[in-house]
């Protein structure tokens, strides 16, 4: 590599978004290489020697690093206002490894209780096989939170806005009752990403990402990534994925770097998208209720408007007649896919009782308010009076 961008310290998200931790080769190329490469070359022993010994800089394998990786993660830091981050392959790579690499037995992590279906079984299943103790709490209630912390307490977790119900918990109140408690705050942002939703300037200490979703954004590539000050990255985090190694692939890497670029204007426009969707679903005589924190409706609108810039392209709503009525609907929907994914430029529906969050109990799911008639929309980037139209035909069908 023979040249680097400026620090994006002084630019605007958008900005770096676009140049952020560009590296440019000999040949001077435009759009930022892909370097499909396991290994590296040294030019003596002795530099070979000095590289596993860090002191020299460069690659060594790409299991621990590699150019591609280096510039998304590079970018999605300055995109975050971080000092650092770690790609990973998947988004749940991303959640296990921030938890795991700093935990052992007799630790106790305490979550808010709505998560997704996988957040939850690390959390509750596959943390106390090695020891450490889990326990979960409304997140919206900080009566809750402060009442189950304790002085082995050393993570706090949470989603906001919640899978799938759309749960906004007060980020920096947690963020505070954390670290009065020595503990660290992890805060998965999938839903409304660093566009809408920055949680390091609330507080937190670590933020994770499904990069698979919006980062991606049209459903191509698996990806995950960490973000945190340097100390949390250097001390915990990286040797933990050199050795376990859930690397990420350099072409998925190339693909979410690319994303970043239009990651601004696409999550602007599905947010806007799924605003005038939940706006025709709340007023729809076939929907029992709708979620959406950008609806006045929301019970904790004023808190998510203080804390995003718009509503997300989240969307959850519960359609008369249970499970018939929701399976119905959505078998009924042209536009609109049945997909398990979220974020994509293409609109997608789920059933969480079925899919996501399927796994739950029948009275777990009724305790997080996810009902036989309640769906999950993820707003795709079609025309939103073209949605409104599939889902009013949709809806007749009931």
């Amino acid at each position: 590599m023979t040249e680097k961008t400026p620090s994006a310290a002084k630019w605007s998200a958008r900005t770096a978004a676009v140049h952020g931790g560009t590296m440019r080769s000999q040949f001077g190329e435009t759009s930022e290489a892909m370097f499909l490469t396991s290994g590296y070359v040294y030019e003596t022993m002795e530099s070979a020697e000095a590289r596993f010994k860090n002191e020299e800089p460069g690659f060594v394998y790409s299991r621990f690093a590699n150019p591609t990786v280096r510039m998304f993660e590079e970018r999605i830091a300055a995109l975050e206002g971080a000092a650092d981050a770690r790609a990973t392959a998947t988004g749940m790579a991303a959640v296990t490894a921030s938890m795991l690499c700093h935990l052992q037995a007799g630790d106790h992590v305490l979550s808010s209780r709505a998560l997704f279906g996988s957040c939850r079984y690390i959390v509750e299943t596959l943390l106390p096989r090695f020891g450490v103790t889990s326990s979960f709490v409304d997140g919206r209630n900080m009566d809750e939170w402060r009442a189950a912390i304790r002085p082995e307490t050393k993570v706090l977790f949470l989603e906001s806005p919640s899978n799938p119900t759309l749960e906004v918990i007060d980020i920096a109140a947690v963020a505070e009752l954390a670290h009065a408690n020595g503990a660290r705050l992890i805060v998965d942002n999938v839903f409304a990403t660093p566009v809408l939703q920055k949680p390091m300037e609330l507080g937190a200490d670590v933020v994770v990402y499904s990069a698979t979703k919006h980062i991606d954004g049209q459903g191509r590539c698996l990806g995950g990534v960490v973000l945190s000050d340097q100390e949390f990255i250097d001390e915990h985090l990286a040797n933990f994925l050199r050795q376990t190694g859930p690397a990420i692939s350099p072409f998925n890497a190339w693909v979410m770097l690319k994303s970043l670029e239009t990651l601004d204007l696409r999550v602007t426009q599905h947010a806007r998208n799924a605003e005038a969707v939940a706006q025709f679903l709340e007023g729809h005589e076939k929907v029992e209720r709708v979620f959406y924190p950008g609806l006045a409706s929301h019970p904790q609108h004023k808190l998510a408007m203080s804390q995003m810039e718009m509503g997300g392209n989240i969307v959850a709503f519960e359609v008369k007649g249970g499970k018939a009525g929701a399976f119905k609907a959505a078998n009924a929907l042209e536009i609109v896919k049945i997909s398990n994914n979220l974020g994509d430029a293409k609109s997608l529906i789920t059933h969480p009782a079925t899919t996501t969050h399927q796994r739950l109990s029948p009275e777990a799911r009724e305790e997080l308010g996810i009902r036989e008639g309640l769906v999950r929309l993820s707003v795709g980037l079609e025309d939103a009076d073209d949605l409104i139209a599939d889902f009013d035909a949709a809806l007749a069908r009931i």
